[in-house]
């Protein structure tokens, strides 16, 4: 029988793609504007094995955009509350969190051979690409967000293979970074062409003696990493795009696992 919960999705998918869908694994890497929206689509659609992987905690400059961030949440690890937040939601999901940075030091700790599909929405390029290396090495299906910032029209956001973008800054990247490493596979990415100018002028704290983010605290080794003063630009970004592509991203393990049981009729060529 179907959790009630997910009795509308049902209508849609059918039985056996419901609990299907509460069958597998998925694990999120980054929990940022697109990620954390990308989980909550996730439990919300009946995914019954959830991890989340962002060593970050949430800074007051996350609330306009990520779907655990709030007033009340600042300086606490933004894992532990959207794990809370997910479990509120569907207190029978399995939601596994890591504070932990995905880099090819640390790959082995998150479980990817074992997952069903795995979600790349990380910032940093290296790490990105890593992680992208690692689960087509382990056969594992990734979807991967593309740069959200400096974009303000959700309506310009497209799927395609990485190998397909166009007018994407960082997904231009991501293909050279591939292609220096040598990596020829193919995966979906969620991306926009739209770039909109920087404001100059608008003073951004993030990075500077003025950060609003918590500080790091130097003497713990655990200790999350602020990642501002790492970046050379912080880009402004709007929650009515990154959260549609968190969506969006959702929605691509959803309509895969609903393809299996529901195939798609020839079209006639009569």
């Amino acid at each position: 029988m179907v959790n009630p919960m997910f009795q509308r999705l049902t209508l849609l998918t059918g039985t056996e793609a419901m609990h299907a869908l509460g069958a597998i694994r998925v694990i999120v890497f980054g929990v940022g504007g697109v990620g954390s929206w990308c989980a909550e689509a996730l439990v919300r659609s009946g995914v019954g094995h959830v991890a989340i992987v962002d060593s970050d905690t949430v800074c007051v400059t996350n609330i306009n955009r990520q779907v655990q961030a709030s007033a009340a949440a600042v300086g606490q690890l933004k894992v532990d509350v959207l794990r809370d937040r997910l479990l509120a939601i569907n207190p029978g999901a399995d939601v596994a969190a890591f504070a932990r940075v995905f880099s090819r030091e640390t790959a082995g700790e998150f479980g990817i051979e074992s997952a069903d599909y795995v979600i790349d929405a990380i910032d940093s390029l290296s790490h990105k690409l890593d992680l992208i290396e690692y689960a087509a090495a382990a056969g594992i299906p990734l979807f991967s967000s593309m740069g959200m910032a400096q974009k303000l029209d959700p309506t310009r956001l497209k799927t395609a293979d990485i190998w397909e973008t166009q007018g994407c800054p960082l997904a231009r990247l991501v293909r050279a970074g591939l292609r220096k490493r040598g990596f020829q596979g193919r995966f979906t990415v969620v991306y926009s062409a739209e770039r909109l100018p920087l404001q100059a002028g608008v003073a951004a704290a993030c990075g500077s003696a003025q950060c609003l983010c918590p500080p790091r605290d130097r003497d713990d080794p655990n200790a999350p990493i602020e990642w501002c003063s790492s970046k050379k630009v912080i880009n402004g970004s709007a929650v009515t795009v990154t959260a549609v592509a968190g969506m969006i991203l959702g929605g691509l393990v959803i309509q895969d696992v609903y393809a299996r049981y529901n195939p798609i009729p020839e079209r006639s060529l009569g």
